[in-house]
């Protein structure tokens, strides 16, 4: 068993403490109990130690971390001279060969450097110098396709420089052959599903399917595949990387059985998105029925008698417009498929909790519907809510039934 490291798994803002809920529950139920720690949550990720086979496990079972990246090393700064240093005294070539290629990437908060360019380049150099000392050759840098990520971070004081173990982000999870238009990351999808409060049984519907990335997530935690079975690591080629280890890990996944009736339903306005949607079910591995129809989102009726989650990721602005009628400006248009998707909430959907993932903060008026809740997140820089409305039963019925004041009382 390896000594403990530290680690940090980045995340989108906002998922902080799903990630953290996550974290705790893979050492839970993937025999990491007594070596993975769970410790700060931060803005944008989650501190934790442990085991590097540990470090495997997140990266084969985190649905909503971003990566894993192993800590090197932690110091003061004051100058790029004190980073140059600091990187140069870490053992590089204990985790990697001068043959494999290196990328470095840096971010900062509050750093009183001047270039991050300039910064990221003494991490590069300082790495190359190492592996020149020792073997009089250098690693090449590969920005595209590396095998090695370092990355630093730099805050008002302090310098962290850290090995990635993950590679590729870990929201490629090797399945999406193909993407709509401004599809939604798979992390995020996780994290929206989670923070809804879904889980595997429960009927799950997204009339808005788009490449269907909320129901690729939904289906293989229902399946029991981990996000990670289909792809590769960065830590793979780690020099004391155990294959034997990693076999093990990925052999003690013990798949669900499949469900008989189906929970899980999605439709779209677009038949070219539900036939996108159905070859990114059959690559991410599910082999179980997903109905999937096209119809437009202000049209569709439950899926299901037993009321669940509804959660989709609404168009705004121009992707409304796709298929709309162009005579009409966008805004009337948004105002008039929200206000007709309103309706079709309150009169199909009692008894259903409602959640609507977007950047339009002005959803809930368009809607005329009051929100019982929202969340903050971040998809990449773009603020957004995650708004959730209660479809109460008889929802209608009781607007009409209210009794009128009477004017002479």
């Amino acid at each position: 068993m390896s000594a403990p490291h530290s680690y940090f798994c980045p995340c989108p803002r906002g998922l902080e403490i799903a990630l953290a809920e996550e974290l705790n529950e893979i050492a839970a139920l993937h025999g990491s109990g007594n070596t993975l720690k769970v410790h700060l949550q931060v803005p944008g990720g989650v501190h934790c130690s442990g085991t590097l086979q540990d470090a495997y496990r997140i990266n084969l079972h985190s649905r909503i971390a971003s990566r894993v990246l192993m800590r090197m090393a932690h110091a003061s700064y004051t100058t790029e001279n004190d980073i140059y240093d600091l990187t140069l005294a870490q053992p590089w070539e204990d985790w990697f060969a001068v043959h494999h290629t290196i990328r470095i990437d840096v971010t900062a908060i509050k750093s009183p450097l001047r270039s991050l360019e300039f910064t990221t380049l003494k991490i590069k150099d300082a790495i190359c110098d190492r592996f020149r000392d020792i073997y009089n050759e250098r690693p090449s840098v590969d920005t595209k396709m590396p095998d090695m990520r370092i990355v630093g971070f730099l805050d008002a004081r302090n310098f962290t420089v850290y090995l990635d173990t993950s590679g590729e982000a870990l929201f490629k999870r090797g399945w999406r052959m193909e993407t709509g238009d401004a599809p939604l990351r798979e992390n995020l999808a996780a994290g929206l599903l989670r923070t809804s409060g879904w889980k595997p049984g429960m009927t799950l519907f997204d009339p808005m399917c788009g490449s269907g990335t909320i129901l690729a997530e939904a289906a293989q935690m229902l399946a029991g595949i981990p996000p990670g079975l289909h792809r590769d690591f960065a830590f793979e080629k780690f020099a004391g990387f155990s294959k034997e280890e990693w076999i093990a890990i990925k052999s003690s996944v013990k798949p669900n059985a499949l469900p008989t009736e189906p929970t899980i339903f999605g439709s779209d306005i677009s038949g070219d998105m539900v036939s996108m949607t159905r070859n990114n079910l059959n690559k991410a591995g599910i082999r179980f029925e997903v109905p999937l129809k096209q119809i437009e989102a202000q049209e569709v009726k439950a899926p299901s008698e037993v009321p669940g989650i509804l959660l989709t990721n609404p168009p705004y602005g121009e992707r409304i417009g796709i298929r709309g009628d162009s005579t009409v400006e966008a805004d009337d248009m948004a105002k008039e498929f929200f206000s007709a998707l309103g309706t079709t909430l309150k009169q199909r959907f009692a008894g259903w909790q409602v959640f609507l993932f977007t950047a339009d903060l002005g959803l809930p008026k368009l809607l005329r519907l009051k929100e019982a809740r929202k969340t903050p997140f971040f998809n990449g820089a773009l603020e957004c809510r995650l708004f959730r409305f209660d479809m109460v039963a008889g929802f209608n019925r009781r607007e009409q039934a209210k009794p009128k004041t009477d004017a002479a009382e």
